[in-house]
């Protein structure tokens, strides 16, 4: 296939990306600026509650066919678990009433027409509104495409979509919850089941990737922080690690894959979405009560999924710029009362960690959307991969393993291009 290709980032996309090119037999050198692969999709050890807890809750559905390749191509397909089949418990907090909605597994939606699979006092009729989501344009937004009111969007739509989108749907790309909608809802129950990683996101997407590569034969550096780039007519010349500088031969690449912010310090002329939604992960040191479900939505309170490990208990609050000033402490305990009235564990406050992620995705609006840049770039020897790129889908784990699908994808057809003459 020709020389190197320098992955730059080991966060999913990254990690994606080089994983489909060592399976294509390329020479790969991955580049990671912390001390860890992962990216935003990682766990660690909290000294705090001591247990290992992931940096942010994450969860990925059964039609998410790029991440299951991804697991099975590095042996970790059984490191997701869910339900056999979909299932989406939800309780209200103002009034404690509790139902599941389960699709059907087949494409022809009967389980809208059973009162037991849908949103209690819900009608079919108010589930056909999501269909005008299917094939709406990105630059639409949400609310001008379906009734963003009402029982089913407030129990049902509202909370998986916000998930989805980290973004109010109210202002959100319509199309964008399209994409969503057509690949999970309208593709079957067999499409929407929810997995999440028991073990910790580390122990499913991260650790059996980088064994998978290094036995493959690719180099990893950590603490190899990307300070800039040399470029000459269309091609990178060289990489600037600060203490070493890389000179990239005849057929050698680069696949760039930071965060938005960082690819447009380096990339002259790049334009990348410059908003972002913040998402605020609470984590407590405390055993689930006996049967609780392993994940549950939330209406009426500022949780709004709770996920049970064996040994602790984690919420997720999404577009949750509001409380990005709030103190810890008063966001723990704010949320402790919640999940206690929610779950009925004991109300002491157990040893508690609260994750900010100021910037954990962009926001998924039509604005936003429409400064997400391909992963092509001018230069020949240059592509671009991250969930901020254009792959269609919000920033979810699937878009970035998409986008590193994609980037691997073009590079291999860009060096099997013969030299111009």
């Amino acid at each position: 296939m020709g020389g190197v290709v320098h992955v730059v980032g080991a966060g999913v996309a990254g990690l994606s990306a080089a994983v489909r090119l060592k399976a294509a037999a390329a020479e790969v050198v991955l580049h990671e600026a912390t001390g860890q692969a992962g990216g935003r999709c990682r766990s660690y050890y909290d000294p705090t509650i001591d247990a290992t807890i992931d940096n942010g809750n994450h969860v990925v559905l059964s039609g998410n066919r790029a991440t299951l390749a991804y697991l099975r191509v590095i042996a970790a397909q059984d490191r997701l678990a869910g339900p056999r089949e979909p299932a989406f418990p939800f309780v209200d907090l103002a009034s404690q009433e509790r139902w599941c909605v389960r699709p059907n597994a087949g494409r022809l939606p009967w389980w809208i027409f059973a009162a037991e699979r849908r949103v209690p006092g819900s009608h079919a009729l108010d589930y056909l509104g999501i269909a005008r989501l299917a094939w709406a344009p990105p630059d639409r937004l949400l609310r001008d495409a379906m009734a963003c009111h009402g029982l089913v969007y407030d129990r049902l739509w509202r909370p998986l979509l916000l998930a989805a989108l980290n973004t109010d749907p109210t202002e959100a790309s319509a199309g964008l919850a399209g994409a969503v909608v057509r690949e999970t809802l309208a593709a079957g129950g067999d499409a929407c089941r929810p997995l999440i990683a028991p073990q910790g996101l580390s122990c499913a997407f991260v650790d059996p990737a980088v064994s998978w590569l290094q036995a493959k034969g690719a180099a990893l550096h950590f603490g190899h922080r990307l300070r800039a780039m040399t470029f000459n007519g269309e091609k990178v010349e060289a990489l600037d690690f600060g203490d070493s500088l890389v000179r990239l031969r005849p057929g050698d690449g680069v696949i760039l894959a930071v965060p938005p912010w960082v690819a447009q310090a380096l990339v002259p002329g790049l334009r990348t979405p410059s908003a972002f939604r913040a998402i605020v992960n609470g984590h407590f040191r405390v055993t689930p009560p006996a049967g609780i479900a392993t994940m549950t939505g939330v209406v009426n309170a500022t949780v709004e999924w709770i996920f049970c490990f064996h040994d602790r208990i984690s919420v997720t609050v999404s577009a949750a710029d509001r409380l990005i000033d709030i103190p810890r402490e008063t966001l723990a305990r704010d949320l402790w009362r919640e999940v206690v009235a929610l779950t009925g564990v004991a109300a002491v406050l157990p040893p508690w960690q609260i994750i900010k992620e100021r910037r954990a995705t962009f926001a998924a609006t039509p604005t936003e959307e429409m400064k997400r840049p391909a992963a092509h770039t001018a230069w020949n020897n240059l592509v671009l991969a991250g969930d901020f790129t254009a792959t269609g889908l919000p920033a979810t784990i699937e878009g970035a393993i998409r986008s590193g699908n994609r980037a691997a994808e073009l590079m291999t057809c860009n060096r099997r291009k013969p030299p111009a003459a």
